[in-house]
């Protein structure tokens, strides 16, 4: 799925969230979305997966200009929350399969979504028994288990182990062929080890837009720790 964010605006009362963002999800690709706290990141998801509906501006989908709060826009996208919500009294097995049966995906295969995910050992326990992590893991199998055309992740590393965050690494880098996929994120080394660009947000509009090898020519005077200082401090 291709998006194009096209002079979006959000204001609550008199403080802009967003202003003027204007910026491009292509197929295929890998998009670190980056930027301080309060900077904007989680009214733009907010706006592209369909929970809000911007103040000005359109989003363009696939060429066309779309309803992001569409039910047809959304069982097109897959989308795992900062703070997932999960109900702690079903099993996982069970809870994947619900989900399942409310997309309805061609080829649902229960075993195989479990095994990506590294959620095998633990399809027959219950969601209040289990780890931060594996909740973690949970609600990423649930995000993409209808195969979809966009994938929002947010903060999708939280609470996993270094181990863990490689699995889920190799697995969203698989996954790009076919999706596009947004994630935002505060751990730096998720920008520089999978993302094909990343959008610097920063006070409501975007600062930065730089491809994978523009952000290899900028590292190669600063790490991007002290990029991300030197684009958010003002």
């Amino acid at each position: 799925m291709d998006i194009r964010f096209d002079h979006i605006a959000k204001t609550y009362g008199r403080q802009s969230a967003l202003d003027d963002v204007s910026f491009s999800l292509n197929s295929g690709e890998i998009i670190g979305l980056i930027g301080p706290n309060g900077a904007g990141k989680s009214t733009l998801i907010r706006i592209l997966v369909g929970l809000i509906s911007a103040d000005r501006g359109s989003m363009i989908l696939d060429g066309k200009s779309g309803d992001p709060t569409s039910i047809q826009y959304k069982s097109r996208i897959g989308y795992l929350p900062e703070n997932n919500p999960l109900p702690q009294e079903m099993y996982v097995k069970e809870y994947l399969s619900h989900i399942a049966s409310i997309y309805r995906p061609l080829n649902f295969d229960l075993l195989d979504i479990l095994e990506r995910t590294g959620l095998s050992e633990a399809a027959h326990q219950k969601i209040d028994a289990l780890s931060k992590g594996y909740k973690q893991r949970l609600g990423l199998a649930a995000a993409i288990l209808h195969h979809p055309d966009l994938l929002v992740l947010d903060e999708p590393m939280t609470g996993l182990d270094p181990n863990q965050i490689q699995d889920i690494r190799a697995l969203i880098k698989s996954m790009s062929a076919k999706t596009t996929v947004l994630l935002s994120t505060h751990i730096l080394q998720d920008i520089s080890a999978i993302c094909d660009h990343i959008i610097v947000l920063n006070r409501g509009k975007v600062i930065k837009d730089l491809s994978a090898k523009a952000l290899i020519e900028v590292k190669e005077t600063a790490t991007l720790e002290d990029l991300f200082t030197q684009w958010t401090k003002s």
